[in-house]
């Protein structure tokens, strides 16, 4: 017999590190996926309307919004890189042609550094919460995704949302990670602990609405699209679609809280590039009311189309890897239980 005790397996059959392990491989997939997007959509951004200097961007690597202050007086980083694009096609195959395939994934190792553990973290916590809440909730079990997903985007959000902060004071005053404490100490000293969470609450607005709905609406799709294809197990395709379809679901519902939050996050990062205090920007509802007095309701679903051709694959890619992992795991799991089973038989 081994000294070693076995991982303790989870009611779904594999162990929280086995689900930390298909959630970090979905999110390295997603943001290869759906990273050379965004990219090509910067570029043809700052084309369009040249990024001056101190002007901050918002950039998606498929798990997570970061901001991004441009360089001061360089010309050579990638999102200010020459070219003269004639849509979203000609500006894939030039860059491609002009840069090399490598362009496509500009910007992406710096903010994976956050992106990957903000995923996993949320991924591990959803399926944690979810199983022990369907056993707490009896009748209302069907529910608990809801709660679960609402609950797992809550704590993801409040661990990375000071680190992103940081991340974006490093970048604007070319701090080097080295300088991490004392940039730290600096915006504690000077604003407090709670700065560290500016902008935490814009945040959830968004992101806890849209968790709750996504993982509410994926599971009920799921089963319905089992029932509907006779399958005990989702393949997949199923987990695929089901991603798709309640990401794009929720991608709209939360769109006005997306507006808000990306015109909120931009002003704040370019008063940190500014060496003002970020207490001078405004609230979540002040930037609402600015939204719709300039442009109206319709002010709140601008980029109606852009969110959902960015949020609908990327769910999709996420979930439906995220699930063959755990499915390879599951299985996994029951051979080596067989096996030992077959040799104490034996």
């Amino acid at each position: 017999m081994s000294g070693q005790s076995p991982a303790p397996i989870a009611n779904n059959g594999i162990t929280p590190l086995q689900q930390m392990v298909a959630s970090c491989s979905g999110a390295l997939l997603t943001s290869l996926f759906v990273t050379p997007l965004d990219v090509v959509k910067i570029r043809l951004q700052a084309q369009k309307k040249p990024f001056p200097k101190g002007k901050c961007f918002v950039y998606c690597n498929g798990l997570m919004d970061h901001l991004c202050v441009c360089e001061n007086g360089n010309s050579k980083v990638w999102y200010k890189a020459p070219g003269h694009f004639n849509g979203t096609l000609d500006a894939f195959l030039k860059i491609v042609h002009r840069e090399g395939i490598k362009s496509l994934w500009s910007g992406l190792p710096p903010t994976l550094v956050m992106a990957v553990p903000a995923t996993v973290i949320y991924f591990t916590c959803y399926d944690q919460l979810c199983t022990a809440l369907s056993v707490r909730m009896g009748s209302y079990s069907e529910e608990a995704p809801l709660l679960a997903g609402a609950l797992a985007r809550v704590g993801s959000a409040t661990v990375i949302s000071p680190l992103e902060l940081i991340r974006t004071k490093m970048q604007s005053q070319k701090q080097s990670y080295r300088e991490l404490s004392n940039c730290i100490r600096t915006a504690v000293k000077t604003e407090g602990w709670l700065s560290l969470w500016r902008g935490w609450g814009a945040t959830l607005l968004r992101d806890v609405p849209f968790s709750a709905m996504y993982w509410y609406n994926y599971e009920k799709g799921k089963v319905w699209l089992c029932k509907r294809y006779s399958t005990k197990e989702p393949t997949f395709a199923i987990t695929f679609v089901a991603g798709a379809v309640s990401g794009s679901i929720a991608s709209i519902v939360t769109l006005p809280f997306d507006v808000v939050k990306t015109r909120r996050q931009i002003e704040m990062g370019e008063l940190q590039s500014q060496s003002l205090s970020s207490r001078a920007a405004c609230t979540t509802l002040s930037v609402m009311r600015r939204i719709v007095t300039e442009n109206g309701f319709r002010g709140l679903f601008a980029g109606f189309i852009p969110r959902l051709i960015k949020v609908a694959p990327a769910c999709a890619i996420m979930i439906s890897t995220y699930e063959f992992g755990k499915a390879f795991f599951r299985q996994h799991n029951q051979d080596k239980l067989l096996g030992t089973l077959q040799a104490s038989n034996t």
